[in-house]
């Protein structure tokens, strides 16, 4: 955190190990790990690189939300 306070970086955080801090970055990284990464297996940075751009894609315009009751969201690249 030193190097954050030093640049001037505000700290988001309520307090230490505060769990509803970060829960939505933690559930986007569980679903991409268990939807693609595991799945998939990439042997190479290069290989996760595409597949990840792919994953994300899919991601925020195809995957099925549950928080929009299963509707998809409309995006346009």
């Amino acid at each position: 955190t030193d190097v954050l306070k030093r640049e001037g970086v505000t700290i988001s955080m309520d307090g230490r190990g505060r769990a509803f801090d970060n829960i939505f970055v933690e559930r986007l990284w569980r679903s991409v790990k268990h939807e693609d990464v595991y799945l998939k297996g990439y042997a190479s940075m290069g290989e996760l690189l595409l597949g990840l751009t792919e994953y994300f894609a899919f991601y925020n315009g195809e995957r099925p939300h549950q928080s929009l009751r299963e509707f998809k969201l409309e995006v346009q690249l």
